[in-house]
C-alpha cells in the first residue's frame, strides 16, 4: 500500500490580507514563528505522507525559494505553477485537476489529502486510519472535516447526517475546515488549464450521497485577515 499523497492549495492572491500579501504569498506569512504552510508540511510528514504538491500562482517563485525540495521536512515537494503555465490561479477544482498526475499516478482509486494553505490547524492528524477508512468506502468521492462556525461565517456550509454524510440543508450546519480526503474521480473530467471552483463539485457529490463529513473540534483558524493573523501571533 503506497503512502497517501497531498496537495496544499496556495495559489490565491490573498486580497483580504493586503498589504501583507502584496509582497508575500499568504501561506508564507509567519504564524507563531514559522511560515503558515510549514505547519501543514510538518503534520503531513508526521502522519506518513511522503509526497506533497503545492499549487501556486501569486508570487509563486517564492515557494521553492523558501521551502526547497522538501527534504528538511522529510517530504518530496512538487510545485504546480499555475501562474507560469496558465497565467493565473485555476481555482480549487481546476488546480487539483492540473495536479492529478502527481496526486493519483496509478489507477486513481487511492484518496489524497487536500488542505488549504491559509488555514491554521495545529494538532490536526492526517491519519493513516482516516485514509484507510476512505479506502474502504469506494462509493465516497470525498470526506470533509468540518468545524464549528466562526463569527465571520455564522451560517456554515453543510450539515452532517447520522451516517456521516454531508448535507446541503440541516438544522445544524458547520464550516468546512478546508481539509479533506478526495478521489481523482471528482476531477478527472476537467481539462488541464480550466478555471473551476470546487463548490459545484461538492454540491453534486452531496446530491449523489457520495460526500462524507466529520467534525473536527480541535483548534482551527481561517487566517483570512491581518487581524486574525495578529491574534494568532499574540497567542
Amino acid at each position: 500500500m503506497h503512502a497517501p499523497r497531498a496537495i496544499i492549495l496556495a495559489a490565491g492572491r490573498g486580497e483580504r490580507m493586503r498589504p501583507l500579501t502584496d509582497h508575500t504569498p499568504k501561506p508564507l506569512l509567519v504564524v507563531q514563528g514559522r511560515p503558515l504552510i510549514e505547519w501543514h508540511l510538518t503534520a503531513l510528514a508526521t502522519a506518513g505522507v511522503r509526497e506533497v504538491v503545492i499549487n501556486t500562482a501569486w508570487l509563486e517563485d517564492q515557494f521553492p525559494s523558501v521551502l526547497g525540495e522538501g527534504s528538511r521536512f522529510g517530504l518530496t515537494l512538487r510545485y504546480s505553477m499555475e501562474g507560469r503555465d496558465h497565467g493565473g490561479a485555476l481555482e480549487t477544482a481546476g488546480g487539483i485537476a492540473k495536479a492529478l498526475p502527481w496526486l493519483a499516478p496509478d489507477d486513481g482509486a487511492a484518496p489524497f489529502w487536500v488542505v488549504s494553505g491559509d488555514v491554521f490547524v495545529p494538532g490536526f492528524d492526517f491519519s493513516a486510519a482516516a485514509v484507510e477508512e476512505m479506502r474502504q468506502r469506494p462509493e465516497r468521492l470525498a470526506e470533509l472535516w468540518m468545524v464549528p462556525n466562526a463569527p465571520h461565517h455564522p451560517r456554515g456550509d453543510f450539515g452532517i447526517s447520522a451516517d456521516g454524510l454531508a448535507l446541503a440543508e440541516a438544522d445544524e450546519r458547520f464550516t468546512w475546515a478546508s481539509v479533506g480526503l478526495f478521489r481523482a474521480a471528482m476531477f478527472s473530467d476537467i481539462p488541464v488549464g480550466t478555471r473551476m471552483p470546487l463548490r459545484p463539485r461538492l454540491d453534486a457529490a452531496i446530491a449523489e450521497r457520495r460526500l462524507g463529513a466529520r467534525l473536527w473540534r480541535g483548534a482551527w483558524t481561517d487566517v483570512g485577515t491581518p487581524e486574525r493573523l495578529a491574534a494568532l501571533n499574540r497567542g
